[in-house]
């Protein structure tokens, strides 16, 4: 196997790994699954990673990559921090294309028992809030945000974010993801001195 077809296929493991983490959850992830999902031999999944916590972790991490890569873009374009804020909202909130809550859901769970996930988990955490206070410091700079801490306005966005995640992750029924996408542009809005309307 050439070294190009080996960073493909750990490329293709890892994401199916997310996919089989996201289904089951990482305590009922076992290598023999990620596997099979694949469709790939067992030793081939032990050849790459070589333990099911090695499988995990990196696969863990790769969901982690990924989020930040999409992230990055929204930062790096040039749109005014509006815009880069209802896209950050979008990219984030459990109503938008991020299909990885549940992956980050167990992660925080597993973080209290395993330095590594809470390294990831931390690093993730701590990459958004810096990157939406950065945002959020930009549109008040540019007098679009009317906001006197935009560190801690990011952390309390966050939070509703996180908390409304886990209920909807955990109790589909309870609310609904319009009433999430509703309820999240309203915090944002208060927060920042906008009318919600604004961040549709």
């Amino acid at each position: 196997m050439t070294r190009r077809a080996a960073e493909i296929r750990l490329d293709a493991l890892l994401r199916t790994a997310c996919d089989v983490i996201a289904e089951r959850g990482l305590a009922n992830t076992r290598t023999a699954d990620v596997a099979e999902a694949a469709g790939v031999s067992q030793a081939l999944v032990f050849y790459h990673f070589a333990t099911k916590d090695r499988l995990l972790a990196q696969a863990f991490a790769y969901a982690v990559e990924q989020d930040l890569t999409r992230l990055d873009t929204v930062l790096r374009s040039s749109a005014p921090p509006l815009a880069k804020l209802r896209r950050m909202l979008r990219l984030y909130a459990p109503t938008g294309r991020s299909t990885s809550w549940s992956i980050w859901i167990d992660g925080w769970a597993e973080s209290l028992r395993t330095p590594e996930l809470e390294k990831l988990s931390r690093r993730l955490d701590l990459r958004w809030r810096q990157d939406l206070a950065t945002v959020i410091s930009d549109g008040v700079a540019d007098g679009t945000f009317d906001c006197p801490d935009p560190a801690g306005a990011a952390w309390r966005i966050s939070a509703v974010m996180d908390g409304l995640a886990v209920q909807l992750a955990v109790h589909e029924r309870v609310i609904t993801r319009r009433q999430i996408a509703e309820w999240i542009r309203l915090v944002a809005a208060r927060e920042l001195g906008l009318e919600p309307g604004q961040l549709d």
